[in-house]
């Protein structure tokens, strides 16, 4: 028997009725994004026809899977990028719409300049996903460049969103509010498709 990388082959299974060992568990509970219905997955003694491998040969799991790593990561960049850009439209339409002391919240310079700062930064974050989204198209993404979108996009993205919710007060904490939905959803971009500390040793090994 094989044993490491070349021991893994990605198989598919046609989860119905009839497929046994096959078993969905109980939604998991999660801090956020809770319109995916996340579940425990479980195989137990499950038996597929060797027909439903997936590729040529068997052997291929641990490289067909490693081979899309790069666009997994490029994916949560782009969700990171939007989720943060919309935080700031949200936290501008809100700011022009508060008032506070007998002003809108937008009039305070503090928070003109916040705000413009953010701005600012969710333009350096698209313009890093879309240069390495780019460089995919091309055929010129490497591991480290993909990891470097994931990387950026996520930290970055997670700040922005924080920080948004600072000027919906209290409203920011509450569930109702998209800001607060936002805010729930965004920390796990720093977690799953790999977290921020293994996209670093992925940058670390190509300098």
């Amino acid at each position: 028997m094989r044993s490491g990388a070349a021991g893994i082959s990605l198989i598919v299974a046609e989860t119905n009725d009839q497929l046994q060992g096959f078993e969905r568990g109980r939604v998991l509970e999660k801090v956020g994004q809770h319109g995916q219905d996340t579940r425990e997955l479980f195989f137990s003694d499950m038996r597929v026809p060797v027909r439903n491998l997936l590729g040529e040969q068997e052997g291929l799991g641990f490289y067909q899977l490693m081979e899309q790593l790069a666009r997994e990561r490029l994916a949560i960049a782009s969700v990171c990028s939007g989720m943060a850009e919309a935080a700031v439209l949200e936290a501008i339409r809100y700011t022009k719409e508060r008032e506070a002391f007998g002003k809108p919240l937008i009039g305070f310079q503090h928070n003109r300049f916040a705000l413009a700062e953010l701005k600012a930064e969710v333009l350096s974050i698209k313009t890093t996903v879309d240069y390495c989204v780019q460089s995919y198209i091309d055929g010129r993404n490497d591991p480290a460049t993909a990891s470097m979108a994931k990387l950026i996009a996520a930290d970055k993205g997670v700040s922005v969103v924080d920080r948004c919710v600072q000027f919906f007060g209290g409203y920011g904490y509450m569930m109702e509010y998209p800001i607060g939905r936002a805010y729930a959803a965004a920390r796990v971009n720093k977690i799953y498709g790999g977290t921020s500390e293994i996209m670093k040793e992925i940058i670390s090994r190509s300098l």
